[in-house]
C-alpha cells in the first residue's frame, strides 16, 4: 500500500478532506441562511416537496447541533440538514462546532477505508487477476440476491391499507 493520498501523505490528504467536507457543510448552511423561506418555492424546494423539508427542519428544531453532527452518516440528511439549518437561522457558533465534529469524525474512516479497499483490491489484481474476476463475481451475486430479496418482501407485503383506503371501501361498499 503507497503512503500518499492524491500526491501528498497521507495525513495531509486526510486533512484536506475533512476541510473539504467541512466547507460542503458551510456552504450549504449559507445557501438555506440566503433562501429562508424562499427554500419552499425554490426549484430544488418544490423537488423535494414542502412536507419533506418541514421534517428536516422539525429534526433541526428538536435536535439542535445534534442534528447537524448526525446528518454526516445519513446520506439524505448530510445535504439536507445544514441547508435547514440555515434557512432556520441556527446560530452560527453552534452550527459551526457540530459540522467541525461531524467533518472530523466522519471522514478519516470514510478516506482511510476506501484508500484501503483501492490499494488492497489492485494488491489482489496484481497478483492474481482471476481472484480479482471471482471478487467481482461474488460481489456481483451477493448485490444480486440482496436486491432479489428485498423485491420479495416487498411483494410479500403487499399494499398497505389506510384509514382513508378503509373509510372509502366502507361507504361504497354500503352505497
Amino acid at each position: 500500500m503507497r503512503d500518499t493520498f492524491w500526491g501528498m501523505p497521507l495525513w495531509l490528504g486526510l486533512l484536506v478532506a475533512v476541510l473539504i467536507i467541512f466547507v460542503r457543510g458551510q456552504v450549504y448552511y449559507w445557501i438555506g441562511r440566503g433562501l429562508g423561506e424562499r427554500i419552499y418555492t425554490s426549484r430544488a424546494g418544490r423537488r423535494i416537496g414542502a412536507e419533506r423539508l418541514r421534517k428536516v427542519e422539525r429534526l433541526v428544531a428538536r435536535r439542535g447541533a445534534v442534528a447537524v453532527f448526525g446528518a454526516h452518516w445519513v446520506a439524505g440528511l448530510r445535504h439536507a440538514i445544514p441547508i435547514c439549518a440555515g434557512a432556520m437561522r441556527m446560530p452560527l457558533p453552534r452550527y459551526l462546532a457540530a459540522s467541525a465534529l461531524g467533518s472530523l469524525l466522519w471522514t478519516p474512516p470514510w478516506v482511510v477505508g476506501g484508500y484501503a479497499v483501492v490499494w488492497g483490491w489492485l494488491e489482489i489484481f496484481g497478483r492474481s487477476p482471476g481472484a480479482a474476476a471471482a471478487l467481482v463475481a461474488a460481489l456481483g451475486a451477493l448485490i444480486a440476491g440482496l436486491v432479489v430479496v428485498r423485491r420479495r418482501r416487498r411483494a410479500s407485503d403487499g399494499p398497505v391499507e389506510t384509514d382513508r383506503d378503509q373509510a372509502g371501501s366502507s361507504s361504497s361498499a354500503s352505497g
